[in-house]
């Protein structure tokens, strides 16, 4: 028996690689899944994707932290008294996701999302996206919330991604800690 944490047993080698094309392509089917749903429903829409640095985008440790996700979304549903109107899991090699429609204020569901992702011990991996049928996506600038920080040096979480500021290796240490800590 493997004694190495889940993480590592589920590493940036052990899963299916995807490549530009297939994100892009999953990419265009969650916006189509997103404003379809905004079209029949009317209401809010989250799109819960997962955020994993590298070529593997789905394994035990992403499923884990997506399971993990769907939990805290579920409970705050509850919680708040939001009818869930839609509720449906999609994904695959490019990683888990699921698409939910609320009855609940745009403002009011994403500021309470927004603090299940700096909150929760596993919040840092997730993407918790508000869409509105008026307005589009609520951003977290929309509600007063800081943009999200690097895992590893503090700064814009985008800024360090869109340039590569990091090596794999070094975010992929972090995002273990972060699994197995859980």
């Amino acid at each position: 028996m493997d004694a190495r944490p889940l993480f590592w047993a589920a590493s940036a080698t052990d899963g299916p690689t995807v490549g530009l094309s297939q994100m892009l392509d999953a990419r265009d089917r969650r916006v189509r899944r997103q404003q379809a749903a905004l079209a029949r429903f009317g209401v809010p829409v989250l799109s819960l994707t997962m955020v994993m640095p590298g070529p593997v985008k789905d394994c035990p440790a992403i499923r884990t932290a997506f399971a993990a996700a769907r939990r805290a979304v579920d409970d705050l549903a509850k919680e708040s008294g939001w009818r869930v109107l839609l509720d449906q899991d999609c994904g695959g090699s490019t990683g888990p996701e699921a698409l939910l429609a609320f009855d609940a204020d745009a403002v009011v569901l994403k500021r309470a999302l927004v603090a299940l992702e700096d909150g929760h011990p596993m919040g840092r991996l997730w993407d918790l996206d508000v869409l509105c049928p008026a307005g589009g996506a609520i951003g977290r600038r929309v509600i007063g919330a800081p943009p999200r920080r690097c895992l590893l040096c503090g700064e814009e979480a985008h800024a360090c991604a869109r340039s590569h500021r990091h090596p794999l290796p070094l975010l992929l240490a972090v995002l273990r800690k972060m699994v197995d800590g859980f």
